[in-house]
């Protein structure tokens, strides 16, 4: 790898015939201006799905349970849910969060 981190070197700085510049000098000049910073957190994947709330106040994801609050028995749920947490939603609002289970 470190002999490979030196040929890189060599060839992006190299001069190519047809645009009579380098690789590093065409990517300064074109596309560095056009990079954004990288996002503060890490992207986490996270499913979005529509559950009910069953009679006991719960809902069921993969076989795991989630309780909610009472108001909302029999009612239509956005679930998110990703490898940590699973966030309950009723029109954009936030309404229960639990830490996932994977028992």
């Amino acid at each position: 790898n470190q002999e490979i981190a030196k040929l890189l070197d060599v060839m992006n700085n190299k001069v190519m015939k047809q645009y009579q510049q380098s690789r590093k000098q065409l990517f300064d000049m074109l596309d560095k201006s056009a990079l954004k910073p990288l996002p503060e957190k890490p992207y986490h994947y996270t499913q979005i799905k529509t559950v009910r709330v069953h009679i006991d106040y719960h809902v069921e994801i993969e076989k795991h349970y989630y309780s909610v609050p009472y108001q909302w028995v029999k009612k239509q749920l956005r679930a998110h849910i990703t490898n940590q947490l699973v966030q309950l939603y009723h029109d954009d609002t936030l309404i229960a969060q639990h830490p996932r289970s994977h028992r």
